[in-house]
């Protein structure tokens, strides 16, 4: 029996969709939210497709009461991330039980406290994370590591065939696939009960090497050099710095500069995904 059954995704891009069509598999009410005049999107025929403002929280909670939304997948772009107070507040209003933050990558919750570091939006998804948490609503935030399929993008192999990376490269890095973070999402939102979802944190790992690593994966040099340059340059430099620190792994514990383990380790929450077989950076790719 499902603990939950009406969704609202919010947001359909690269993992957006992704979730929406995994939660259609689990054949419970789906509705994707999007800006007014965003381009259409591609979904199944069950999924409600509704344009609105996420800024104007009576439109989006007057959406969220309509459709009687238990859980509310936030998808939001770094420059967007702080439209998820607004988004959170139609929640509350709307009384939905559960609200999955935009997180989808390294994680956050080991930044200090008050912490704003504009590292790839890790600032703002902390203010998000404090945000909801000072206003009572459940949350439930799933970090991720990176996308496998960014990887050719992220360190130049698609561009130039090598791989090109900023810092020393020597600490382990977390790599999930888009379809197995969809599939866990909508695993767990729909069949674990409340009391396991209320503010509790997923920590995803489908894959694990360092920068350096990737080399012998990819079957090339790798090149280690001060900045990118190019289109994307600044954010593939911003990216590849921070996954050189050591924050690159899911069970990164920034405040104390180390990795978390036991139940916080990386890939520590595959295991409620009984029987799932994760998907390796060699796969994904066909290496």
């Amino acid at each position: 029996m499902f603990t939950h059954k009406s969704f609202a995704v919010v947001g359909g891009g690269t993992i957006g969709l992704p979730i929406v069509r995994a939660l259609t598999s689990y054949n419970v009410s789906v509705v994707l939210l999007s800006r007014p005049g965003s381009p259409s999107k591609t979904v199944p025929s069950t999924v409600k497709v509704v344009q609105v403002d996420f800024n104007d929280v009576a439109a989006t909670a007057a959406v969220f009461k309509r459709h009687k939304i238990d859980v509310v997948v936030a998808t939001i772009g770094k420059a967007a991330v702080l439209v998820q107070k607004s988004l959170a507040d139609a929640a509350k209003l709307a009384a939905v039980k559960l609200f999955v933050p935009s997180e989808f990558a390294t994680p956050t919750d080991g930044e200090p406290e008050g912490s704003h570091n504009p590292v790839a939006g890790i600032g703002d998804k902390c203010e998000v994370a404090e945000y909801l948490k000072s206003h009572n609503i459940p949350s439930a935030r799933v970090f991720t590591g990176v996308f496998i399929e960014s990887l050719p993008w992220l360190v130049g192999y698609s561009e130039h065939g090598k791989i090109r990376i900023v810092g020393k490269g020597e600490a382990p890095v977390s790599y999930t696939s888009v379809h197995d973070i969809a599939g866990f999402v909508a695993h767990v939102v729909t069949t674990l009960p409340p009391s396991a979802l209320k503010d509790r944190i997923f920590r995803l790992q489908g894959d694990r090497a360092s920068l350096n690593d990737l080399g012998a994966q990819f079957k090339t040099s790798v090149e280690h050099v001060d900045r990118i340059t190019g289109e994307g340059g600044a954010v593939k430099t911003e990216l590849l710095t921070l996954l050189s620190s050591g924050a690159g792994s899911t069970a990164w514990d920034e405040t104390n500069q180390v990795e978390r383990t036991g139940n916080e380790a990386a890939g520590s929450a595959n295991v409620l995904w009984p029987m799932h077989r994760w998907r390796s950076i060699r796969e994904v790719h066909n290496l």
